[in-house]
């Protein structure tokens, strides 16, 4: 069965879990007006991405909008993103935001630097729900930067994206900016390693050459980045500013969802987790990253 495409309102309609109904095979989507019984605000956020980078996103967005409900999907299985056709990204993207449409969300958050060069567009084309991507913070770094050389770390993908092209073609005139792909980061952080031997060898070896050609400001270019901080902050030293983007996006969040009157009620909302790699895995390493015990489906197949 087709995932539902699921329309809030312009006016700030949004979805009634309750009064979603299957009918000989077809969704059937009730609407309920903004604030009617609470049902429209206190439907979730969905949140998405390769595998936990994301979660640097979700917790942006729990501590901007604690009332807010949040269901994220990590693609664990199919982790990292960065080394994968733009096909399978896209593709990809749009099944998880399908899925997570048919658990009731009003919105989609892209908690990927990849999964929004390769999806955002696709998904903003085929779905009724607000979509917030989420782009390496180019702009924020060359204001902050007072050597005028700006380092960026980023996957494969989002290194040769239009995307990131636009980005350094609009606030990179005046600036270096060097641009390091950097393989195999991902994989570590996705076993919860932040300060293992090899994974520090791995580090220095890309950040070492920028520091040393000037840069004092760093683009974290993917949200499995911002796990690194603390090791980054060692290895570069306290003066070189490190650029992360969750929080723009918990910012962005909180507009889209006041334009359209989604925003939640309440002082604190709920969260559910799915991966689509091993669920005891990711409960453990979600946990570890989070600094708290939480639970992790499996996600079926899509």
């Amino acid at each position: 069965m087709q995932s539902p495409k699921i329309t809030p309102h312009s006016h700030g309609r949004g979805i009634s879990k309750k009064r979603a109904k299957t009918v000989k095979g077809c969704w059937k989507i009730a609407l309920s007006l903004p604030g009617e019984n609470g049902e429209v605000n206190a439907a979730p956020v969905g949140i998405f991405d390769s595998g936990v980078g994301g979660l640097s996103v979700l917790r942006e967005i729990q501590s901007a909008l604690p009332a807010e409900s949040v269901y994220y999907v990590a693609d664990s299985a199919n982790a990292p993103w960065g080394d994968k056709p733009p096909a399978f990204v896209r593709d990809r993207g749009l099944k998880i935001a399908r899925f997570l449409l048919a658990q009731g969300v009003k919105a989609i958050v892209i908690g990927s630097n990849t999964g929004t060069a390769g999806a955002a567009e696709s998904l903003r084309g085929n779905l009724d729900v607000p979509v917030v991507g989420i782009e390496p913070g180019i702009k924020p770094a060359v204001n902050a930067t007072r050597t005028r050389v700006v380092g960026a770390i980023v996957p494969a993908a989002v290194g040769g994206s239009d995307r990131l092209a636009s980005l350094l073609e609009r606030f990179g005139n005046d600036v270096t900016v060097i641009i390091q792909p950097v393989p195999g980061l991902v994989e570590h952080i996705e076993d919860a390693d932040l300060d293992g031997p090899e994974l520090r060898r791995m580090v220095e070896g890309y950040v070492r050459p920028m520091l040393d050609a000037g840069a004092d400001t760093i683009v974290l270019g993917s949200t499995h980045y911002v796990f690194l901080k603390p090791i980054l902050k060692e290895i570069a030293g306290a003066d070189v500013a490190l650029i992360e983007t969750g929080a723009a996006v918990a910012r962005q969040l909180a507009h889209v969802l006041e334009q359209r009157g989604l925003r939640a009620d309440g002082t604190e909302g709920h969260e559910r987790f799915w991966t689509s790699g091993d669920p005891a895995t990711s409960t453990s390493v979600m946990s570890k990253l989070l600094g708290r015990a939480v639970e992790v489906e499996k996600l079926p197949e899509l």
